[in-house]
């Protein structure tokens, strides 16, 4: 009963929040409309919190989930195949249609209490510091509003008992996206990124549901509980193999589309175009981590597509370098931060798609980690924006850490997280994932499920996938590309600790300049700003000791939901802790040398490298290409089709209803009412019928 009531009051608080902003907000509440959202986001926290340890406490491995309903939308019962003429009713007749049951259901296991957790604090805080970020704005009740709406939709998608509800709220975060990211849609640059945001996310949209239209079509249900029952996956792969495969595709592309995963990673650095707030919440707690959790939700189905999940690392993989690569050279504070979100978001489903239990519990680990650190990191650049008056090219400023000592140095705990050095929170969920992948290119380890392989309930042991033969991508066996893989996150890890920590050195470090913006009035951030970072500074600190690798903690609970994960507890692979931490001081002492300190060094590397340089500085020119062989293309076809519009279709009918009018004016000259001239016709008529005679008399 406690289940069932917090599951449903999690989401309630939010969207309390935001029905009422929305209806007193702008006449009665004005600049005091943070507070539903802040008390509502808190309780809900609160809520999430304990629902996290019932669940704890509660759940076995014989009732993994809870199934809530909330809203009986529509159920029919199966249609049986007619009985013929005299034939005798049986109950095992076979059914023409499967049984139709669409609800508003909430399904409560331990991963959507882990996301639920990570979401709903994370946003609290976000909340919080929004109240003085924003403040003065004039639409200071209309963000709150559009913030509440946010994180209603993303709780409910995370509670989604089916894919149908899953997919519904899935398209709600992305029009709030939307709302949020064009906040300021006074600014063309803020609505042209709001625009690109939903139209690259409608692409992966189209994957995925597509994926739900093959889940209906090939289980006959929609329902988590029985798409992904272990026993029944195992049954249609036998018969289907590959259907499942290619489910597994389309819902990853809606997952590449909403994580920003190449190549549909282009929206999200425009996204910080949106207010800082916005920011932090699309890149740590809400939107680019619903593709994170759909990948982990739909395992079962990844679990027996092997080539699937080779796909899911070699993006992940590819996307992590790429997007590292690229903010090497960004002068934006913000664009940093944001590439790194789509370079951490690579290393997450890097992981994910290894298939072995310390890579998926790696992969959720990071997740969470992830959202606090980053969260941290975005708040921290908007602290220094607040104080900079909007400026945040690091070109611009420098030496803060004496002007805004609390803002440097909760900052600087961030990047020490996001860079993972040892004991700090990145550091054991990003090792995690590197020592999964480095497992992984070893041969067929012990994938996941391997603990359950001799149970009949287990869904590898029952498809019996180890008499298949070794799974390969673009004809690259999986040993070689996991390999390939793990050294090019290990260099990722590199690249990230270098480019973090320039961010630092350019931002906080060297002379004090102070950008016209700012005139006089750069200082520290409010209490209000400031105390939100603290508390996320603590998170990333210590989260990742407290409940990873050294306890175990995360890795026993998530086990206990998605049934292909093993025990939580796993040795420590020194040679991979070794390497990454080699990379991550080797990173930020380069970084040191080259911007820490007064060098020449980065202009000559600049020039030395030349192009190279400029393709990095100009996000390898995707834009552009994506403009040449999509935008333009698209647009022409626009204007063809609206100029056929205009002057065929529109043409047509415009000149139909026209002709009633010329056809009037053409005779109207001879109703003149001028005497003389109806005589002259009659003249001419009659001589007309005269010679008419005579020619035929003749």
């Amino acid at each position: 009963m406690a289940i069932e009531w917090l599951a449903k009051l999690i989401p309630l608080f939010p969207l309390l929040a935001c029905l009422i902003t929305l209806v007193f907000g702008a006449r009665y509440l004005r600049e005091k409309s943070h507070y539903p959202v802040v008390f509502g986001c808190g309780l809900s926290a609160l809520c999430s919190l304990i629902l996290a340890f019932t669940v704890a406490s509660n759940q076995t491995a014989e009732e993994p989930f809870q199934t809530v309903t909330v809203y009986q939308w529509l159920a029919l019962d199966p249609v049986a195949e007619p009985l013929a003429e005299g034939a005798a009713p049986s109950s095992a007749a076979p059914a023409l249609t499967p049984p139709v049951n669409f609800s508003i259901s909430l399904r409560v296991d331990s991963l959507s209490a882990i996301m639920l957790s990570m979401l709903t604090f994370v946003a609290t805080l976000v909340a919080i510091y929004a109240s003085g970020y924003m403040h003065g704005d004039r639409s200071y009740w209309r963000f709150f509003t559009c913030v509440a709406l946010f994180v209603f939709s993303m709780i409910m998608l995370v509670l989604s008992a089916s894919f149908l509800q899953l997919y519904m709220f899935w398209e709600a975060v992305g029009l709030c996206s939307y709302m949020l990211i064009g906040f300021w849609y006074e600014k063309p640059e803020a609505a042209a990124a709001g625009k690109k945001a939903f139209l690259v996310n409608r692409i992966g949209d189209f994957g995925f549901a597509t994926g739900v239209f093959l889940i209906w079509v090939t289980f006959g249900s929609l329902e988590f509980q029985q798409v992904l029952n272990p026993e029944v996956v195992a049954a249609v792969f036998r018969a289907k193999p590959e259907m499942i495969t290619w489910i597994c595709v389309c819902l990853f592309t809606g997952a590449v589309g909403k994580s920003a995963q190449f190549p549909l990673h282009v929206w999200l650095p425009d996204a910080m175009e949106g207010p800082t707030p916005v920011s932090a919440l699309i890149h740590a707690a809400t939107m680019v981590t619903a593709g994170v959790y759909l990948v982990a939700r739909c395992t079962p189905l990844f679990i027996l597509a092997p080539e699937a999940r080779l796909l899911v690392s070699f993006v992940g993989g590819v996307t992590a370098l790429l997007a590292a690569l690229i903010a090497l050279t960004q002068t934006d504070l913000k664009r940093v931060l944001a590439y790194s979100t789509v370079s951490q978001l690579g290393y997450m489903f890097l992981g994910l798609g290894t298939g072995l239990a310390s890579g998926i519990a790696g992969g959720m680990f990071h997740l969470v980690t992830h959202a606090f650190f980053k969260a941290l990191l975005f708040l921290g650049a908007g602290s220094v924006m607040h104080a900079m008056g909007g400026v945040i090219d690091m070109r611009e400023f420098s030496g803060l850490r004496r002007l805004m000592p609390q803002t440097y140095r909760t900052f600087l705990i961030g990047s020490l997280a996001l860079a993972g050095l040892v004991p700090l929170s990145g550091f054991w969920s990003k090792d995690t994932i590197l020592s999964a992948v480095h497992e992984a290119s070893h041969g067929p380890a012990a994938h996941a499920g391997a603990a359950h392989a001799d149970s009949e309930h287990s869904a590898e042991a029952a498809a019996e996938p180890n008499v298949a033969p070794e799974p390969k991508l673009l004809g690259v066996s999986a040993t070689s590309l996991y390999t390939l893989l793990f050294w090019m996150a290990s260099f990722t890890s590199l690249l990230t600790a270098f480019y973090t920590f320039r961010a630092v050195f350019l931002t906080f470090w060297g002379e004090e300049k102070i950008p016209h913006a700012a005139g006089h009035h750069a200082h520290e951030s409010p209490p209000v700003m400031c105390i939100p970072l603290w508390i996320l500074a603590i998170g990333a600190i210590f989260l990742g000791g407290l409940l990873g690798h050294p306890t175990g903690i995360f890795d026993g609970f998530l086990a206990r939901t998605i049934p292909m994960v093993g025990e939580g507890h796993h040795g420590t692979d020194w040679y991979v802790v070794i390497l990454s931490t080699v990379c991550a001081v080797t990173g930020i002492s380069v970084a040191y040398f080259m911007y820490g300190l007064p060098s020449k060094l980065p202009e000559q590397i600049a020039t030395a490298a030349g192009p190279l340089y400029r393709a990095s500085c100009n996000k390898f020119y995707l834009d552009e290409i994506y403009r040449v062989l999509f935008v333009l293309p698209i647009l022409a076809l626009a204007s063809l089709s609206r100029l056929l519009d205009w002057s065929l279709i529109d043409g047509l009918v415009t000149g139909v209803g026209k002709l009633p009018g010329v056809a009037g004016r053409l005779p109207r000259p001879i109703q003149n009412g001028l005497v003389q001239f109806y005589a002259l016709a009659m003249m001419l008529g009659l001589a007309v019928l005269l010679w008419v005679l005579v020619i035929k008399q003749g």
